[in-house]
């Protein structure tokens, strides 16, 4: 959940989702309508998709695995959470490499790391990992993500306060604002939607999606899709994913669809199977 989303932004949701499922167990054993309904609001649903593939593994193992190189095996663990659940967990001496993380190891060296680059990024992580082997690595880690999150923040830093003053490279050379280096923004993609709403005794017609370059495996109407240079003219509403800019238009039909593996789904379920914006603000519409 922590993925994609703030800390104060994921408490209710994760204390639900517990409730809802208190085990791997309970997990693995949900129905992904079950679990996307329980993630509803937090987005970027395929970590949904991915946590509950991950349960199913984890349960039929028998055990769950509490090493690095064994956690980033399964769907949706990369190094950050790999090394999170295995050090924060388990105790394995490894450290994480997130924003806040990668601002305070900029600051403490005076460096200015770029840490999209691959160079630059294992360099970083060799230094959390150096660091998680001086004390117990689960505290070692969640007091640097404190530490980012309270006083080595992007701006206006409470660096008096900061146990590391004295040996902070960035402090001590006037270079605090000028630290980390930010990545450069990523060009915006322009995609004009169609999205073609077909309606049958209060159902609606769904297939996979598997044209987008986003929400891949989602139920979704059909679709045709089309990038474009430049914003169109015409359009029933304007959308964001990530860099995408979406310029969706819809089209409503009573008829029979002529589209191959499409299946009705009841319109007053649609929020359980598929709860993302793009499409409930189509269907508002």
């Amino acid at each position: 959940m922590l993925q994609q989303t703030t800390v104060q932004a994921v408490i209710p949701f994760f204390l639900r989702f517990k409730k809802r499922f208190p085990s791997v167990e309970a997990l693995a054993k949900a129905s992904l309508t079950e679990v996307i309904e329980m993630w509803a609001g937090l987005g970027y649903y395929s970590r949904a998709r991915n946590l509950h593939k991950s349960s199913q593994l984890i349960f039929n193992q028998g055990h769950f695995p509490s090493r690095y190189q064994e956690l980033i095996e399964l769907p949706g663990f990369g190094d950050y959470t790999s090394r999170a659940v295995s050090s924060i967990a388990f105790g394995e001496p490894v450290g994480v490499v997130d924003g806040n993380v990668i601002r305070i190891l900029s600051r403490l060296h005076g460096q200015g790391f770029q840490s999209w680059k691959r160079d630059d990024k294992k360099h970083l992580q060799k230094l959390a990992d150096e660091l998680c082997q001086t004390a117990d690595p689960s505290i070692v880690n969640q007091a640097m993500m404190e530490l980012g999150a309270t006083l080595c923040t992007p701006t206006s830093p409470a660096c008096p306060l900061c146990p590391w003053l004295n040996q902070c490279k960035a402090s001590n050379l006037n270079l605090i604002e000028k630290l980390p280096i930010k990545k450069p923004k990523r060009k915006p993609e322009l995609i004009a939607l169609e999205m073609n709403l077909l309606y049958h005794n209060k159902h609606i017609a769904l297939i996979e999606n598997q044209k987008l370059p986003f929400l891949k495996q989602t139920l979704m109407p059909p679709i045709k899709i089309k990038k474009l240079k430049q914003k169109p003219k015409k359009f029933h509403f304007q959308h964001s994913i990530t860099h995408f800019k979406i310029y969706v238009t819809t089209k409503k039909s009573l008829r029979s669809p002529k589209y191959k593996d499409f299946q009705w789904y009841p319109l007053d379920q649609i929020k359980k199977i598929n709860p993302t914006s793009l499409l409930l603000k189509a269907l508002n519409l």
